[in-house]
Parts: C-alpha cells; structure tokens; sequence
C-alpha cells in the first residue's frame, strides 16, 4: 500500500468514525425523547422535547454532510497519479501537504500532517491544474507544488 492510499484509509477511516458517533449521538437522542414523553406534561415538558428536537436536526444536518464529504472520498481512487492536481491528489507543497478531496480538516500520519482540502476552497480551486514546481500565491504566501500523487 503507497502513502496515497494510506492516507486515504485515514481520511476514511476518520469519516467513518464521525459517521458512527453523529449515529450513536442521534440513537440517545431518540432515547432522551422517547423518555420525556413519559413525564408529564407541561411548559417544561415542551420546552425539553423542543430542545431535544433542535438537537436532532443540528445532528441530522452534520450527518448529511460528513456522509456527503464520505461519498467524495468513496469517488477518490487512490492508485491513481496525475501530472496536474485535480480532486484526489496528495500534494507535498513547501508549506505542506494537501489531499484534494473535502474540506474535512487534517490527520497526522506517518508524523506527517495532511490537510483535506475542498477543490472548491479558495486555496484549492488556486491549486486545480497546477503542475510539478509551479507556484501560486495566496494570502501573501507562495506555495511551491514539490510533489503530486
């Protein structure tokens, strides 16, 4: 296994772990609601399930999207190498290192941080169709592309 498909497992892996967590956070949820609605009733019986209920819905919505962000990284496959960044290459810059994929944050692997940037981000779309020893500036930075995977 390259460090491309390494760090692609990390990245799935992560997801993964956020997807069960959001799951398991929405399970209990559920399982507050269900037992409120045994008390009785009243202004703070309302109160508490509209507040669990609000709870859901931020939860569902950070579901959907880190199941949207997993969808990209299932669409990445990491065997492949191109000469120009596009979505799914990992890039080594004199900054740092890049995985073109969904702006997810970043991991450390290998002791070696990687970022997981959108190709949509002001940063990624600056990158897109970058080759090998090329520059771009942004923010007053230079960022020279060292590598691409």
């Amino acid at each position: 296994m390259n460090f491309k498909e390494k760090v692609h497992l990390a990245f799935t892996a992560l997801l993964d772990n956020k997807i069960a967590q959001l799951q398991q956070a929405l399970n209990d949820l559920h399982e507050s609601a269900k037992n409120e609605t045994k008390s009785t009733a009243g202004d703070k019986h309302e109160t508490a399930l509209a507040m669990l209920h609000i709870e859901q819905e931020n939860i569902r919505r950070q579901l959907r999207e880190t199941q949207q962000q997993k969808t990209i990284f299932d669409g990445i496959d990491p065997q492949l190498s191109h000469a120009e960044i596009r979505k799914g290459s990992l890039i080594k810059t004199n900054k740092s290192w890049f995985f073109i994929s969904a702006g997810i944050g970043k991991i450390k692997h290998e002791d070696i941080i990687i970022i997981a940037l959108s190709p949509l981000s002001p940063l990624g779309l600056k990158l897109m169709g970058k080759r090998l020893n090329e520059h771009i500036m942004m923010n007053a930075a230079e960022y020279k592309i060292e590598s691409i995977e």
